[in-house]
């Protein structure tokens, strides 16, 4: 009897597993297992792993390997997919994108006698069925013709089909769209060797060096991998009544390694379509050392510091979030800016190492919150100054940091050197003169920046104006002296 029930037992389990082996092809695939029938094999996997709800970070493949996802909102609620379709143009300002089906290699067939008998299951991935795309539908996608920064968008309208692919309207979309309630966490290192670089002072140089043993520039053998190192060395503006051998100049260089810092958590929220929480950052190592000679007249007419941009990077890394590729924006200006009297004549040289980190963080409970930290340590090899006056530079860069181009978070990494004299003078009518001073030499780092608008992409709460990093100003002393000087009078005969 036990034996009866057994089998009892086992027979509708073996005709359901038979059923999902099968993908019922005896009544036919239905219209939303048709659009997942073209997907390719690997969307099974990224499924899975969205099913967990932790989604992995880390850095997209390039060129033709490069991901795009969908998500269809109307398929039931699932989660964004990876997607064989790819876009062939897009027009930022219009919103319309042509949409094609990514080129794949046939997988070779098997010999005739190894051929299965038996018919193919509908849930194989190469059903000869293109992938379809339908209004309500969101599209990520990295760098694309017409999209430099990718495109996040969300179909409106299916215009019909053209020699390249499927051509639709699309309005704007929002991350929370695509990672629905899953979470991710996760640091991608950007690769150097991607960022381009515009000098815009003669004589700067570029240097980097990667992974692979793969390096670029007159100092690329000697760095760190990962890192890039901008060099320059320029004139700037003396004072009128200094001599020749006070001539002004300014030399050294920037070098980091920037990462970008995601993460997200589409749980634990009470507002429809926002996250729990979510964050974006730019971080990495920082090292710069440069030196200030001469008697620098360092003010525009207005009497505002001058400022000199010597470099301009730009890199629009692509991080994959689980199936869904994440394109991030980084812009940096790399400047000098002096504001001196032309009274202080200075030789100083500042070695600066350390890190950074600077972004926006959201909760549900508090909002857009700034994330805003610097540990440096700074070494002077040599300082000295002469003469009255007072004189302050420095060798920073402007950053910009967002997604799909459109800019969250801005911030000012300002390294500095800071020297001021002051002294006293006296002469008497027989010719005696006597002149006594002291003078300090300072090292410091201003970071400030601001949070702007645009991270709304993470369908977040809007805030109706940029929200301010705080200042974070830091200042050391590097070296100091003093002195006296006394000329005797002439003697009378």
């Amino acid at each position: 009897m036990r034996r009866t029930t057994a089998k009892a037992i086992a027979l509708p389990a073996l005709t359901a597993a038979s059923l999902l082996v099968a993908g019922c092809s005896a009544s036919g695939p239905s219209p939303a297992s048709a659009r997942a029938d073209a997907e390719p094999a690997a969307a099974a996997a990224d499924a899975a792993s969205a099913g967990d709800r932790q989604l992995a970070v880390k850095a997209a493949p390039d060129g033709a390997a490069a991901p795009s996802a969908v998500a269809h909102p109307t398929g039931g609620g699932r989660q964004a997919e990876k997607s064989s379709l790819k876009v062939a143009s897009f027009d930022r300002e219009s919103g319309r994108a042509v949409l094609s089906e990514a080129s794949r290699t046939p997988a070779k067939k098997p010999p005739a006698a190894a051929r299965p008998t038996s018919p193919a299951p509908s849930g194989s991935a190469d059903t000869g069925q293109k992938a379809q795309v339908a209004v309500g539908d969101i599209i990520a996608s990295a760098p694309a013709p017409g999209a430099p920064d990718g495109v996040l968008a969300k179909v409106t309208q299916v215009l019909g089909k053209t020699e390249k692919g499927t051509e639709v309207n699309t309005a704007p979309a929002t991350l929370g769209a695509l990672l629905g309630d899953s979470k991710a966490d996760g640091k991608v290192p950007v690769d150097p060797s991607t960022m381009t670089v515009e000098p815009l002072v003669q004589g700067t140089k570029v240097s980097w060096a990667k992974t692979g043993d793969a390096h670029f520039g007159p100092k690329g053998a000697q760095l760190p991998l990962g890192s890039l190192r901008i060099d320059v060395g320029t004139s700037i503006a003396t004072a009128k009544d200094a001599p020749a051998s006070a001539a002004a100049s300014a030399a050294g260089f920037v070098q980091l390694a920037p990462e970008v810092d995601f993460s997200y958590d589409g749980r634990g929220t009470g507002t429809a379509g926002a996250p729990g929480g979510a964050s974006l950052a730019l971080s990495g190592d920082w090292s710069s050392q440069w030196e200030l000679k001469g008697q620098a007249a360092g003010t525009t007419p207005g009497g505002k510091p001058l400022r000199l941009p010597f470099a301009k990077l730009h890199a629009a890394p692509v991080i994959q979030v689980g199936p869904v590729p994440v394109v991030v924006n980084l812009g940096l200006t790399c400047y000098l800016q002096v504001d001196a009297d032309g009274k202080i004549n200075v030789d100083v040289k500042q070695d600066l190492k350390g890190d950074f980190r600077v972004g926006g963080s959201y909760s549900h409970g508090k909002g857009w919150t700034p994330v805003n930290s610097s540990e440096m340590k700074a070494t002077s090899p040599r300082a000295t100054v002469s003469a009255a006056g007072k004189v302050k530079a420095a060798l920073g860069a402007e950053a910009s940091v967002g997604l799909y181009g459109a800019v969250g978070v801005t911030a000012d990494l300002a390294p500095y050197l800071r020297a001021e004299a002051e002294g006293t003078a006296s002469a008497a009518t027989d010719g005696s003169a006597s002149a006594a001073g002291q003078w300090k030499a300072y090292g410091g780092l201003d970071l400030t920046g601001a949070l702007q608008v645009q991270l709304k992409i993470f369908d977040t709460p809007i805030f109706q104006k940029p929200i301010p990093l705080g200042s974070l100003h830091r200042e050391w002393k590097l070296a100091e002296g003093s002195g006296a000087v006394s000329t005797p009078g002439k003697r009378r005969g």
